[in-house]
């Protein structure tokens, strides 16, 4: 079978398919692990858009590059986010990668890696959530960076961990330990770090095996909830966010 054209069209995202359907995502840069930037933000609701359309894709595995999901931002290319008409780039790319996620029509399994503290609601929005024993999860850059964290981490966070919990490490940058986020129900499994994708493949492959139809819409069933939350929580969060990039000028 000819290899979809997609697969080679963006540089920070790999892609491999089985034979029965199972598409592996992986965030990279240069082979090695994923760092924020300017074009994994512009690309990723790009390739899920692609991967959404491409009926031979059965079940999505979303992962990242080596010991870690991602854990560093390299902004340098910057697009002067405090200027209102570059931030409507960032607010339309956000809101568009969680759009794409949860109306993507497949499962998503993701296989957590290692630390995620820079988006870690992309691996957290899939449905099912297999964490090596090595990760962790924090919300690092909002409270960093001086501004509102109102992209979409705020919703699922809110939506796994509850209100108080969610508040609290937000404002107190919490740093939530793999075996931690299992027993608050941020993630189904904690498996060994080499163990992380295999376990992901093993239950995608049990998944693929379903009827075509059933594995399309049954994901869509069960994200409503979460669909509403996000078009809610970041039409507001990242104007607020951006009123706070906005702001960084002005400060003495």
């Amino acid at each position: 079978m000819e290899t979809p054209a997609y697969f080679d069209g963006f540089p920070d995202f790999a892609l491999e398919r089985t034979k029965n359907g199972v598409l592996t995502l992986r965030l990279h840069n240069g082979g090695g692990p994923a760092t924020l930037s300017v074009r994994i933000h512009r690309d990723f609701p790009r390739v899920l858009r692609e991967i959404a359309d491409d009926r031979e894709n059965r079940v999505l595995v979303l992962t990242g590059s080596g010991d870690r999901f991602m854990t560093e931002m390299d902004m340098t290319v910057d697009r002067q986010a405090f200027k209102p008409l570059n931030w409507d780039d960032i607010y339309w790319e956000g809101r568009q990668v969680l759009r794409a996620l949860v109306d993507l029509p497949m499962p998503i399994i993701a296989a957590i890696n290692g630390p995620a503290t820079f988006h870690s609601e992309w691996v957290l929005l899939g449905d099912i959530t297999i964490a090596s024993d090595t990760a962790h999860f924090q919300d690092f850059p909002h409270l960093a960076g001086e501004v509102v964290p109102g992209d979409g981490v705020h919703v699922v966070w809110e939506e796994l961990l509850g209100i108080n919990r969610a508040r609290y490490a937000a404002l107190t940058q919490q740093v939530i330990q793999a075996d931690e986020a299992l027993r608050l129900g941020m993630v189904n499994e904690v498996v060994p770090f080499a163990e992380v994708l295999p376990r992901a493949l093993t239950l995608a492959e049990q998944l693929a095996s379903k009827p075509s139809l059933l594995l399309r819409l049954t994901p869509l069933a069960l994200r409503q909830r979460l669909a509403r939350r996000l078009d809610e929580g970041t039409t507001l969060g990242m104007a607020l966010e951006g009123l706070t990039l906005a702001d960084k000028p002005y400060q003495s």
